[in-house]
């Protein structure tokens, strides 16, 4: 199939490019180059003859949206998002910037009349008021209105996810899947934009005090999905959930970040002291995914256990730091 990615050269995006090549299909890739970067297709050994690749800013219409002509399948990754600091101190510059992508490239899709889209929202869509503690149920789709996110990057998010629902509405065949955190490799791991696995990491690897600063007092938590995992839901998009609303891509259980911290230490320096800052932002508390509707739809359910992840990021981390 002829199929094209936004954000093809992040984290995500460039995976998912693997894996598409790998089974034959012909893809395009979208990418200004602001987190994603050619390294990671370099890494994850594709080679510049293996795709198409596009440098642009989908905030902006311009040439681009020809690249969507006889597209069988757009993959929509594309955002502006970073670490927890970096989204609470550009809330108005996120959510503008995320509306006007969505927009742009729901445009191109109509205008082109791809067949099927694809588009990746947020765990952080859901209400504030669901994501009180560690102990929160497992988030329903349904939980998603009335709408209440705690961020801008949220809400810029879900004005995706309804974007993408009038696209169905018109005919076009479309899959909304809403991710729960998710980590892995290749992936930005600085201090300012990177999130918080490979954030902690580079500081636990960087620290030469043996000691590792946590934001917040370490309760609030997350439902960490690894990278390995969001491909094989994506793929499984490909066939199958079309006009079924959102589908939530995230394990049933809710790690707090004490707990990621101590995993990470016991795997590079059991020497290093955690420390917390009460001064910094932390976020929602608490939120995890009742993914019976991706198991439904897409056969989908989270396979790497959490401590084997993070000791393959932790390679990874070390092995660019190296480069």
């Amino acid at each position: 199939m002829k199929i094209l990615i936004t954000g093809g050269a992040g984290m995500v995006g460039s995976n998912l490019s693997k894996r598409l090549i790998d089974e034959g299909h012909e893809i395009t890739i979208i990418d200004n180059f602001w987190r994603g970067s050619k390294r990671n297709l370099e890494s994850l050994g594709l080679k510049p003859n293996q795709y198409n690749l596009i440098k642009a800013d989908l905030s902006e219409e311009g040439p681009w949206e020809e690249a969507f002509k006889d597209i069988e399948c757009v993959y929509h990754l594309a955002d502006i998002v970073a670490g927890i600091g970096y989204v609470f101190s550009n809330e108005g510059f996120i959510f503008r910037q995320n509306l006007k992508i969505n927009s742009n490239v729901a445009q191109a899709c109509e205008k082109q009349e791809v067949k099927r889209y694809v588009y990746v929202g947020t765990a952080c869509s859901f209400p504030l008021e669901l994501q009180l503690s560690v102990d929160s149920p497992p988030l329903l789709e349904e939980d998603q209105f009335p709408a209440n996110p705690e961020s801008a990057y949220g809400w810029s998010k879900l004005m995706g996810e309804l974007d993408a629902k009038y696209l169905s509405e018109q005919g076009m065949d479309t899959v909304i899947l809403v991710f729960h955190n998710v980590y892995g490799g290749p992936c930005d791991f600085s201090e300012e934009t990177g999130q918080v696995i490979p954030s902690l990491i580079s500081r636990a690897l960087n620290s030469k005090d043996k000691n590792l600063i946590v934001w917040g007092d370490g309760s609030q938590g997350r439902a960490f999905v690894n990278v390995y995992d969001v491909v094989q839901a994506l793929v499984s998009a490909l066939y199958k959930g079309e006009n079924s609303g959102p589908i939530q891509i995230g394990p049933d259980n809710c790690t707090s970040i004490k707990t990621l911290a101590e995993i990470i230490v016991k795997k590079i320096d059991e020497n290093i002291t955690i420390q917390y800052d009460l001064s910094k932002p932390t976020g929602d508390k608490g939120r995890c995914a009742n993914y019976g509707k991706a198991n439904k739809l897409l056969l989908w359910e989270p396979k790497v256990k959490l401590e084997d992840g993070i000791e393959d990021l932790i390679e990874y981390i070390r092995s660019e730091r190296k480069n």
